[in-house]
């Protein structure tokens, strides 16, 4: 997970071990998702400007792996040593750095897509407009954007104990405006009902570079 609050790393990195072994093949079956990762890599800044994808808040690096086999260059960061410990053992092949979302490592449009999968959950409605400044600031002309996140049927974001960390959920059209209002366009949107031992309605928002 990447947050710019040292205990929301130092929670995660607690409970690295057994969140590597829970999640592992997780994604495998979101085929909405995959969907949507498909697309991501897609963007004219990876298959035409030969940009990396950056998994960010990659957590033991699942998503960070299947981006590499869809052929393109792609590395994952996070906030949690822990995590990162996990994902270097699992996937010893794939880059992984340290860092937080609100104020990534990396050079100003250096990136041609960011996969931030869960990872803006955990931050204070009030830090997310930096967060998603510091994603815009990385992000090439030509690149794309895939969050997901956990839904909500309000006009503000709700807290919610997540299992490692106070998280929140969002309405998917005030996320959208967020991202609107820093300069992304949106492409698509997926939401869905919860599975199985889940509590709340997933979302996803596919952007574009709308410069």
């Amino acid at each position: 997970m990447a947050d710019g609050r040292g205990g929301v790393g130092q929670a995660y990195d607690v409970v690295a071990e057994l969140y590597a072994e829970l999640f592992t093949g997780e994604l495998a079956g979101r085929e909405d998702e995959l969907t949507l990762i498909g697309e991501l890599v897609a963007a004219p800044a990876v298959v035409g400007g030969g940009l990396p994808v950056g998994d960010l808040g990659c957590g033991p690096g699942e998503a960070t792996a299947l981006l590499s086999g869809l052929g393109v260059r792609a590395f994952g960061l996070d906030l949690s040593a822990g995590m990162l410990a996990q994902a270097r053992l699992a996937r010893p092949g794939e880059a992984f750095v340290r860092g937080t979302l609100l104020a990534l490592p990396l050079a100003g449009g250096s990136l041609g897509a960011v996969l931030a999968r869960y990872s803006l959950i955990h931050l204070k409605p009030g830090q997310l407009p930096l967060a998603i400044a510091e994603l815009r600031r990385v992000v090439a002309p030509g690149g794309r954007l895939l969050t997901g996140f956990f839904a909500a049927d309000t006009e503000h974001p709700v807290p919610f104990d997540h299992r490692v960390a106070t998280a929140y959920r969002w309405p998917v059209d005030a996320l959208a405006g967020l991202f609107r209002d820093a300069g992304f366009g949106e492409i698509a949107r997926t939401v869905r009902e919860p599975g199985e031992g889940e509590r709340f309605r997933q979302a996803a928002l596919l952007l574009g570079d709308a410069r």
